[in-house]
């Protein structure tokens, strides 16, 4: 096959699925190996990355995504009427967070970490595709599990989840000492 056809099929492929492609499914369907699927796609990828392109080829995750770049977005509203992105609030982003880096979690748990009942917040990330259901604990109950998606990777610009920034031990003990500082100082206060 020439390789002028294989990217005009995996750019098929990709522009009709509208969504990440694992590479093992783009090398069954242009009936290659991953090897040469992972190749012609970097190039064309690095095609794509050209400043007189509208498009690009995203990696999430070991699966590739044809979408639009982001300097792109204004004229896309313009024509498109999208409404307002989404607002990740304080709370949101804190939740966000909590299950970025614990996940697969529960509610309970969450709201264990937070202090606080996390319904609502769980419930927006799940609306706005950030986070989703990934199964049940095999507890009392059958608590959900929940886990980040594929767009919380791309709205963060994250390849995967190994890219999460870790963080310092020393900051996490510097904020448990601020936690026990701010309990001491409540019950000082109803004392």
């Amino acid at each position: 096959m020439k390789l002028a056809e294989l990217e005009a099929k995996m750019e098929a492929i990709l522009f009709t699925m509208g969504e990440a492609v694992e590479l093992e499914r783009l090398a069954a369907a242009t009936e290659q190996d991953e090897d040469t699927c992972r190749k012609v796609l970097r190039s064309m990828m690095d095609n794509y990355t050209a400043e007189d392109r509208g498009i690009q080829i995203i990696e999430l995750d070991g699966a590739f995504q044809m979408c639009t770049k982001a300097e792109m977005y204004e004229s896309i509203v313009r024509i498109a009427h999208v409404p307002k992105k989404h607002v990740l609030t304080d709370v949101l982003l804190e939740t966000l967070s909590i299950i970025a880096y614990k996940q697969p979690i529960t509610k309970v748990e969450i709201e264990h970490i937070r202090g606080v009942k996390s319904d609502h917040s769980v419930n927006k990330l799940v609306e706005y595709n950030l986070v989703c259901e990934v199964g049940r604990l095999d507890a009392p109950g059958k608590p959900i599990l929940f886990a980040t998606t594929e767009e919380f990777l791309r709205n963060f610009g994250i390849e995967s989840l190994e890219d999460l920034p870790v963080i310092n031990p020393e900051k996490i003990e510097d904020f448990k000492l601020e936690a026990e500082e701010e309990i001491q100082l409540e019950l000082d206060i109803e004392i």
